[in-house]
Protein backbone atom coordinates (compact mmCIF):
# COMPACT_ATOMS: atom_id res chain seq x y z
CA UNK A 1 0.00 0.00 0.00
CA UNK A 2 1.55 3.70 -0.86
CA UNK A 3 1.61 6.14 1.81
CA UNK A 4 -0.09 9.38 0.04
CA UNK A 5 1.99 12.56 0.52
CA UNK A 6 0.97 14.56 3.75
CA UNK A 7 1.34 17.69 2.21
CA UNK A 8 -1.05 16.70 -0.53
CA UNK A 9 -3.40 15.45 2.20
CA UNK A 10 -3.56 18.40 3.62
CA UNK A 11 -4.35 20.70 -0.14
CA UNK A 12 -6.86 18.15 -0.86
CA UNK A 13 -8.63 18.46 2.66
CA UNK A 14 -8.52 21.92 2.34
CA UNK A 15 -9.65 22.62 -1.18
CA UNK A 16 -12.64 20.02 -1.03
CA UNK A 17 -13.61 19.36 2.17
CA UNK A 18 -14.89 15.76 3.08
CA UNK A 19 -14.98 14.88 -0.10
CA UNK A 20 -11.35 15.68 -0.62
CA UNK A 21 -10.74 13.37 2.73
CA UNK A 22 -12.52 10.44 1.63
CA UNK A 23 -10.77 10.26 -2.11
CA UNK A 24 -7.31 10.42 -0.41
CA UNK A 25 -8.23 7.89 2.03
CA UNK A 26 -9.45 5.17 -1.05
CA UNK A 27 -6.08 6.60 -3.18
CA UNK A 28 -4.18 3.95 -1.80
CA UNK A 29 -6.83 1.00 -2.45
CA UNK A 30 -7.22 2.71 -6.17
CA UNK A 31 -3.40 2.53 -6.90
CA UNK A 32 -3.00 -0.79 -5.45
CA UNK A 33 -6.07 -2.51 -7.54
CA UNK A 34 -4.62 -0.73 -10.95
CA UNK A 35 -1.17 -1.87 -10.44
CA UNK A 36 -2.54 -5.24 -10.58
CA UNK A 37 -4.57 -4.92 -13.25
CA UNK A 38 -1.94 -3.25 -15.66
CA UNK A 39 0.81 -5.20 -13.82
CA UNK A 40 2.78 -3.13 -12.42
CA UNK A 41 5.57 -3.27 -10.16
CA UNK A 42 6.30 -0.15 -7.48
CA UNK A 43 10.05 1.74 -8.70
CA UNK A 44 10.03 4.63 -6.50
CA UNK A 45 8.76 7.09 -4.11
CA UNK A 46 5.04 8.41 -4.40
CA UNK A 47 5.23 12.41 -5.94
CA UNK A 48 2.25 14.57 -6.44
CA UNK A 49 0.82 17.64 -8.25
CA UNK A 50 -1.91 19.68 -7.93
CA UNK A 51 -4.90 17.28 -7.86
CA UNK A 52 -2.91 14.13 -8.52
CA UNK A 53 -0.40 11.75 -6.78
CA UNK A 54 1.60 10.14 -9.40
CA UNK A 55 3.13 6.67 -8.45
CA UNK A 56 6.74 5.59 -10.23
CA UNK A 57 6.12 1.96 -11.62
CA UNK A 58 7.64 -0.69 -13.75
CA UNK A 59 5.30 -2.03 -16.82
CA UNK A 60 6.49 -4.26 -19.10
CA UNK A 61 9.97 -3.06 -18.41
CA UNK A 62 9.52 0.44 -19.41
CA UNK A 63 9.96 3.43 -16.94
CA UNK A 64 6.61 4.49 -16.11
CA UNK A 65 4.05 6.01 -13.19
CA UNK A 66 0.44 5.60 -11.99
CA UNK A 67 -1.36 9.00 -11.94
CA UNK A 68 -4.61 8.91 -10.20
CA UNK A 69 -6.71 12.68 -10.09
CA UNK A 70 -9.33 13.85 -7.68
CA UNK A 71 -12.16 13.11 -9.94
CA UNK A 72 -13.44 16.58 -11.30
CA UNK A 73 -14.67 18.30 -14.56
CA UNK A 74 -11.25 19.80 -14.98
CA UNK A 75 -9.20 16.59 -15.39
CA UNK A 76 -11.88 14.54 -17.61
CA UNK A 77 -9.93 15.29 -20.67
CA UNK A 78 -6.52 15.25 -19.71
CA UNK A 79 -6.35 11.28 -21.56
CA UNK A 80 -7.62 12.08 -24.36
CA UNK A 81 -5.31 14.76 -25.35
CA UNK A 82 -2.41 12.38 -25.22
CA UNK A 83 -4.15 10.05 -26.91
CA UNK A 84 -4.40 12.58 -30.01
CA UNK A 85 -0.90 13.68 -29.18
CA UNK A 86 0.35 10.14 -29.21
CA UNK A 87 3.84 10.62 -27.39
CA UNK A 88 4.31 13.35 -29.91
CA UNK A 89 5.65 16.29 -27.43
CA UNK A 90 4.28 15.12 -24.48
CA UNK A 91 3.99 11.89 -22.25
CA UNK A 92 2.51 8.57 -23.73
CA UNK A 93 -0.22 7.10 -22.18
CA UNK A 94 -0.20 3.33 -21.73
CA UNK A 95 -3.80 2.73 -19.95
CA UNK A 96 -6.73 4.91 -18.94
CA UNK A 97 -9.04 3.82 -15.84
CA UNK A 98 -11.38 7.32 -16.62
CA UNK A 99 -14.04 6.22 -13.70
CA UNK A 100 -10.95 6.46 -11.17
CA UNK A 101 -9.40 9.45 -13.23
CA UNK A 102 -6.37 7.25 -13.54
CA UNK A 103 -3.61 7.03 -16.27
CA UNK A 104 -0.75 4.67 -17.13
CA UNK A 105 1.80 7.17 -18.25
CA UNK A 106 5.30 7.39 -19.87
CA UNK A 107 7.89 8.47 -16.95
CA UNK A 108 9.49 12.08 -17.16
CA UNK A 109 12.58 13.22 -14.97
CA UNK A 110 11.40 15.66 -12.21
CA UNK A 111 13.58 18.77 -13.37
CA UNK A 112 10.95 21.14 -14.88
CA UNK A 113 11.51 23.92 -17.78
CA UNK A 114 11.18 25.98 -14.80
CA UNK A 115 13.89 25.67 -13.51
CA UNK A 116 15.80 27.39 -16.31
CA UNK A 117 16.63 30.61 -15.08
CA UNK A 118 17.71 31.88 -19.29
CA UNK A 119 13.90 33.61 -20.18
CA UNK A 120 14.81 33.22 -23.26
CA UNK A 121 15.39 29.74 -23.37
CA UNK A 122 12.54 28.64 -21.58
CA UNK A 123 9.81 31.01 -24.11
CA UNK A 124 11.92 28.92 -27.10
CA UNK A 125 12.00 25.25 -25.65
CA UNK A 126 8.10 26.19 -24.94
CA UNK A 127 7.57 27.69 -28.02
CA UNK A 128 9.12 24.41 -30.45
CA UNK A 129 7.27 21.84 -28.04
CA UNK A 130 4.40 23.68 -28.24
CA UNK A 131 4.48 23.71 -32.05
CA UNK A 132 4.49 19.85 -31.54
CA UNK A 133 1.34 19.96 -30.02
CA UNK A 134 -0.73 22.01 -32.25
CA UNK A 135 -2.81 19.57 -34.13
CA UNK A 136 -6.41 19.39 -34.62
CA UNK A 137 -8.52 18.49 -31.67
CA UNK A 138 -10.25 15.06 -31.83
CA UNK A 139 -14.04 15.03 -30.64
CA UNK A 140 -16.12 15.49 -28.16
CA UNK A 141 -13.50 17.88 -25.96
CA UNK A 142 -14.82 20.83 -24.38
CA UNK A 143 -14.19 24.44 -26.67
CA UNK A 144 -12.85 27.59 -24.90
CA UNK A 145 -15.16 29.34 -26.39
CA UNK A 146 -18.05 28.07 -24.60
CA UNK A 147 -16.37 29.46 -21.82
CA UNK A 148 -16.32 33.73 -22.95
CA UNK A 149 -19.36 34.51 -21.77
CA UNK A 150 -18.19 33.37 -18.42
CA UNK A 151 -15.16 35.09 -18.96
CA UNK A 152 -16.63 38.77 -19.84
CA UNK A 153 -19.39 38.23 -17.25
CA UNK A 154 -16.52 37.84 -14.51
CA UNK A 155 -14.70 40.87 -16.30
CA UNK A 156 -17.14 42.99 -15.64
CA UNK A 157 -18.45 42.33 -12.21
CA UNK A 158 -14.65 41.88 -10.55
CA UNK A 159 -14.54 45.73 -12.42
CA UNK A 160 -17.38 47.15 -10.87
CA UNK A 161 -16.93 44.82 -7.15
CA UNK A 162 -13.47 45.21 -6.41
CA UNK A 163 -10.89 47.94 -5.73
CA UNK A 164 -8.58 48.29 -7.75
CA UNK A 165 -5.99 50.39 -10.20
CA UNK A 166 -6.41 49.07 -13.62
CA UNK A 167 -7.32 51.86 -15.86
CA UNK A 168 -11.01 51.02 -17.76
CA UNK A 169 -9.35 50.81 -20.88
CA UNK A 170 -7.20 48.02 -19.60
CA UNK A 171 -10.62 46.53 -18.74
CA UNK A 172 -12.10 47.38 -22.08
CA UNK A 173 -8.90 45.11 -23.67
CA UNK A 174 -9.52 42.13 -21.87
CA UNK A 175 -12.86 42.21 -22.92
CA UNK A 176 -12.49 43.09 -26.55
CA UNK A 177 -10.11 39.98 -26.87
CA UNK A 178 -13.02 37.62 -25.65
CA UNK A 179 -15.54 38.99 -27.76
CA UNK A 180 -12.67 38.76 -30.72
CA UNK A 181 -11.10 35.54 -29.97
CA UNK A 182 -13.27 33.96 -27.47
CA UNK A 183 -16.20 33.16 -29.12
CA UNK A 184 -14.63 32.06 -32.51
CA UNK A 185 -12.04 29.68 -32.02
CA UNK A 186 -10.61 26.96 -34.81
CA UNK A 187 -10.47 23.37 -34.07
CA UNK A 188 -7.43 22.59 -32.55
CA UNK A 189 -6.17 20.88 -29.34
CA UNK A 190 -5.08 23.41 -26.68
CA UNK A 191 -3.09 22.28 -23.86
CA UNK A 192 -5.13 24.09 -21.34
CA UNK A 193 -2.07 24.60 -18.72
CA UNK A 194 1.01 25.15 -20.53
CA UNK A 195 3.42 26.61 -18.65
CA UNK A 196 7.15 25.26 -17.90
CA UNK A 197 6.11 23.57 -14.68
CA UNK A 198 4.44 21.21 -17.35
CA UNK A 199 7.00 20.73 -19.01
CA UNK A 200 9.61 17.81 -18.02
CA UNK A 201 12.92 16.80 -18.76
CA UNK A 202 12.69 13.49 -20.60
CA UNK A 203 14.66 10.89 -21.84
CA UNK A 204 12.78 9.75 -25.26
CA UNK A 205 12.84 13.62 -26.07
CA UNK A 206 14.70 16.82 -24.47
CA UNK A 207 11.60 17.50 -22.87
CA UNK A 208 7.80 16.05 -23.03
CA UNK A 209 4.47 18.30 -21.99
CA UNK A 210 2.45 16.99 -18.93
CA UNK A 211 -0.89 17.78 -17.20
CA UNK A 212 -3.38 19.25 -20.36
CA UNK A 213 -6.68 19.85 -19.50
CA UNK A 214 -7.75 19.56 -22.99
CA UNK A 215 -9.68 21.77 -24.97
CA UNK A 216 -10.53 22.88 -28.69
CA UNK A 217 -9.79 26.91 -29.23
CA UNK A 218 -6.82 28.85 -30.06
CA UNK A 219 -3.34 27.87 -29.69
CA UNK A 220 -2.00 31.46 -29.08
CA UNK A 221 -4.04 30.91 -25.61
CA UNK A 222 -1.42 28.71 -24.15
CA UNK A 223 0.65 31.45 -25.46
CA UNK A 224 -1.01 33.49 -22.39
CA UNK A 225 -1.07 30.70 -19.73
CA UNK A 226 2.63 30.30 -20.20
CA UNK A 227 3.98 34.07 -20.11
CA UNK A 228 2.07 34.48 -16.91
CA UNK A 229 3.20 31.27 -15.42
CA UNK A 230 6.60 33.39 -16.18
CA UNK A 231 5.62 37.10 -15.11
CA UNK A 232 7.65 36.49 -12.24
CA UNK A 233 10.90 36.56 -14.04
CA UNK A 234 10.59 39.92 -15.32
CA UNK A 235 10.03 41.00 -11.33
CA UNK A 236 13.43 42.58 -11.08
CA UNK A 237 13.89 43.29 -14.88
CA UNK A 238 15.35 47.13 -15.52
CA UNK A 239 12.51 47.13 -18.10
CA UNK A 240 9.57 45.32 -17.52
CA UNK A 241 7.90 46.41 -21.08
CA UNK A 242 11.04 45.05 -23.11
CA UNK A 243 11.27 42.02 -20.76
CA UNK A 244 7.62 41.51 -21.31
CA UNK A 245 7.49 41.91 -25.04
CA UNK A 246 10.45 39.73 -25.58
CA UNK A 247 9.24 36.83 -24.15
CA UNK A 248 6.15 37.18 -25.94
CA UNK A 249 7.99 37.34 -29.37
CA UNK A 250 10.38 34.82 -28.42
CA UNK A 251 7.58 31.95 -27.88
CA UNK A 252 5.66 33.78 -30.65
CA UNK A 253 8.25 32.72 -33.12
CA UNK A 254 9.31 29.60 -31.47
CA UNK A 255 5.76 28.65 -31.63
CA UNK A 256 4.88 30.00 -35.28
CA UNK A 257 2.07 31.54 -33.78
CA UNK A 258 0.56 35.23 -34.34
CA UNK A 259 2.28 38.07 -32.25
CA UNK A 260 -0.60 39.68 -31.93
CA UNK A 261 -2.74 36.92 -30.57
CA UNK A 262 -0.52 35.72 -28.39
CA UNK A 263 -0.03 39.44 -27.19
CA UNK A 264 -3.91 39.66 -26.47
CA UNK A 265 -4.50 36.47 -24.53
CA UNK A 266 -1.35 37.68 -22.01
CA UNK A 267 -2.95 40.47 -21.51
CA UNK A 268 -6.44 38.98 -20.55
CA UNK A 269 -4.58 36.41 -18.31
CA UNK A 270 -2.16 39.23 -16.57
CA UNK A 271 -5.95 41.13 -15.93
CA UNK A 272 -8.03 37.68 -14.71
CA UNK A 273 -4.56 37.37 -12.80
CA UNK A 274 -5.03 40.91 -11.38
CA UNK A 275 -8.62 40.45 -10.23
CA UNK A 276 -7.68 36.54 -9.08
CA UNK A 277 -4.87 38.29 -6.74
CA UNK A 278 -7.38 40.65 -5.34
CA UNK A 279 -9.82 37.87 -4.37
CA UNK A 280 -7.53 34.95 -3.50
CA UNK A 281 -3.69 35.98 -3.36
CA UNK A 282 -1.12 34.05 -5.13
CA UNK A 283 0.25 30.49 -4.56
CA UNK A 284 3.41 32.38 -3.39
CA UNK A 285 1.44 34.97 -1.51
CA UNK A 286 -1.77 34.79 0.35
CA UNK A 287 -1.46 38.52 2.32
CA UNK A 288 0.94 41.20 3.41
CA UNK A 289 3.28 43.38 1.54
CA UNK A 290 4.44 40.92 -0.32
CA UNK A 291 0.73 40.04 -1.85
CA UNK A 292 0.85 43.92 -2.40
CA UNK A 293 3.95 44.19 -4.65
CA UNK A 294 3.08 41.19 -6.60
CA UNK A 295 -0.16 42.47 -6.97
CA UNK A 296 0.71 46.02 -8.30
CA UNK A 297 2.64 44.36 -10.60
CA UNK A 298 0.47 42.48 -12.23
CA UNK A 299 -1.40 45.64 -12.49
CA UNK A 300 1.57 47.37 -14.13
CA UNK A 301 1.99 44.23 -16.43
CA UNK A 302 -1.38 43.74 -17.26
CA UNK A 303 -1.44 48.01 -18.64
CA UNK A 304 1.85 46.95 -20.78
CA UNK A 305 0.63 44.03 -22.51
CA UNK A 306 -2.42 46.66 -23.45
CA UNK A 307 -0.33 48.34 -26.13
CA UNK A 308 -0.10 46.89 -28.77
CA UNK A 309 3.48 46.40 -30.44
Amino acid sequence: MIQVPEGFVRGTVAREGEAGAAWVAEVPLIVRELMARWGCGRDGEVTHGGVGVVVPVRWRGRRAVVKVSFPHEGNVHEPDAFEAWGGRGAVRLYARDDARFAMLLERARSETLAEAADTDEVVRVAGRLHRRLTVAAPAGLPRLSTQAEGWLEQLRHEEAELSHALPPRVVDAAAATVRELGTTQPDTLVHGDFHARNILRADREPWLAVDPKGYVGDPAYDGGTLLKARALAFLDADDLRTAAFRALDGFAEAAELDRERVRAWSQLHAVQASFWARRHGFRVAREGELLTRLTAFTDELAELLTQRR
